[in-house]
């Protein structure tokens, strides 16, 4: 049957619609989790549906189970609720969690769900967001500088095998010692621009983006990585692209201190 044969997302039937789900995450709103809560039910045919959801013979459920963790980790602060800008009680984030959790898995098992149960499944996403919106995530008026960043990290987690990018991390670890105290508090005053003009999420996942693009293992090889060097070019690189992403809301001297490591050395990243 299809579904037990389905590899990739390319070659799901319902991949515009997983997309538009995943795309939103990282720009649900405070009052987009109220609404979400507030919609969220549960019953027997609810819970009969997100077991067949998640069940083995569901379409790519390791991609279903992986945008949970990331769902967890966009959410964690709103979770904890420690932070002073986060608004809405921990209890309602939890519920609206189950909402956002139905809806990607509902959108990943709509080939094998009842009419009925994909219904039930979406109607709390489709309370908070009835259009559909973009197909990617919105990094902002520099997003396609931000994506070019990312873009090299797989590069330097091959530099095993690839004399230009062993060159270029060890570059940025020498790099991510230079003016180390004022970049900590340049990233602070980044952040405060992200909550500011509502892209903390969005920070979140950029974050994860770039931890997961530099994380990639090579199994070619037996080369151990210093978890402390890839820790440290993690850090410049996500300083980086988070500066890039509130570009529009921070002075131009905050942008300059935070890219200058990558500018250099990342010809993407260069002006002009």
């Amino acid at each position: 049957m299809a579904r037990r044969t389905l590899q990739h997302l390319e070659e799901h039937p319902n991949i515009s619609e997983i997309l538009g789900v995943l795309a939103h995450l990282a720009h649900i709103g405070d009052e987009d989790l109220r609404v979400l809560a507030e919609a969220w039910t549960n019953n027997g045919m609810l819970a009969a549906a997100r077991d067949r959801a998640l069940s083995p013979e569901s379409p790519l459920v390791l991609e279903v189970l992986a945008a949970f963790e990331a769902v967890a980790d966009l959410f964690s602060e709103d979770l904890a609720g420690e932070a002073a800008y986060v608004t809405v009680d921990p209890t309602v984030t939890a519920t609206a969690l189950k909402a956002v959790r139905d809806a990607i898995a509902a959108a990943y098992a709509k080939p094998i769900l009842t009419k009925p149960e994909f219904a039930a499944m979406m109607a709390p996403w489709l309370a908070a967001f009835p259009v559909a919106r973009v197909a990617e995530p919105d990094l902002g008026p520099s997003g396609a500088r931000v994506k070019a960043l990312l873009a090299a990290l797989p590069r330097l987690a091959a530099r095993c095998h690839d004399v230009e990018g062993r060159a270029l991390f060890d570059a940025l670890v020498e790099l991510s010692y230079v003016d180390e105290s004022d970049r900590a508090g340049a990233r602070d005053s980044a952040f405060h621009a992200a909550v500011m003009t509502s892209r903390r999420r969005v920070w979140a996942l950029v974050e994860r983006s770039g931890a997961e693009g530099i994380s990639r293992p090579c199994y070619d090889c037996s080369v151990p990585s210093d978890p402390n060097e890839v820790s440290r070019v993690l850090g410049v690189v996500s300083d980086a692209a988070c500066a890039l992403l509130v570009a529009d809301a921070v002075p131009d001297e905050l942008l300059a201190l935070l890219t200058r490591p990558v500018r250099d050395l990342i010809p993407e990243q260069r002006s002009g």
